[in-house]
């Protein structure tokens, strides 16, 4: 009688185990499939004359709260896809220009930053939730994006600074070095995206984990 209760239990155990990774799975196709959605709708960008203004960072930060780094990556790796695509399509008039200038060198950008971006995201969260779980929430949204603009803005700099193009650019704006660049470049931008995904993300990663039972 002890081992058939043994083995129910473990079969009992393996069934729910099953059932959490499935139900993870359907989170993470549905933040994916969300990103997409934004990505390719009024709702992912807001375009202005220089740095695109990006709210993809807020389901990025989502998924890294809830599902964890390894899915913040995937989350990230999305994102960085979309940004690739809209460089391709024609989508984005920045993006296109340095994909004609290097292909590899653009892959790079979009997709390396935002990997890192969405898994530092995931870990910051999973390290702050075991003493300040409240603060975590607010803490790893406002993270994803600096971390977005931090990386992507180093990679930028790493492979395109020199171009004529960027050079170009660095003029226009009066930058005498890559640091007054960046922060030329990105300016108001920045400061939107990390307020927006700051509230936005920690007011819906915290509802949705109250709902999840996370």
């Amino acid at each position: 009688m002890t081992t058939v209760h043994a083995d129910s239990k473990s079969v009992t155990s393996k069934t729910q185990q099953d059932r959490n990774r499935t139900g993870r799975m359907v989170q993470l196709g549905l933040m994916i499939a969300i990103i997409f959605v934004m990505a390719f709708s009024p709702l992912g960008y807001l375009r202005t004359p220089g740095l695109t203004i990006t709210f993809l960072t807020v389901p990025v930060a989502v998924g890294a709260i809830l599902l964890g780094p390894a899915a913040g990556a995937v989350c990230g790796l999305a994102f960085g896809a979309t940004s690739l695509i809209l460089a391709v399509t024609g989508g984005s008039a920045f993006s296109a220009m340095l994909l004609s200038i290097n292909p590899l060198g653009l892959a790079f950008t979009c997709l390396v930053p935002r990997v890192l971006e969405g898994w530092l995201c995931g870990l910051i969260f999973a390290v702050m939730k075991k003493r300040w779980k409240n603060a975590a929430y607010l803490a790893a949204s406002l993270a994803c994006p600096l971390l977005n603009t931090l990386l992507f803005m180093s990679s930028l700099v790493l492979i395109f600074y020199d171009t004529d193009y960027v050079q170009g650019l660095a003029a226009s704006l009066g930058a005498a070095n890559p640091l007054i660049f960046v922060v030329l470049f990105v300016g108001l931008q920045g400061v939107i995206e990390a307020g927006v995904c700051a509230v936005i993300g920690s007011i819906v990663s915290r509802t949705l984990a109250v709902a999840l039972r996370r």
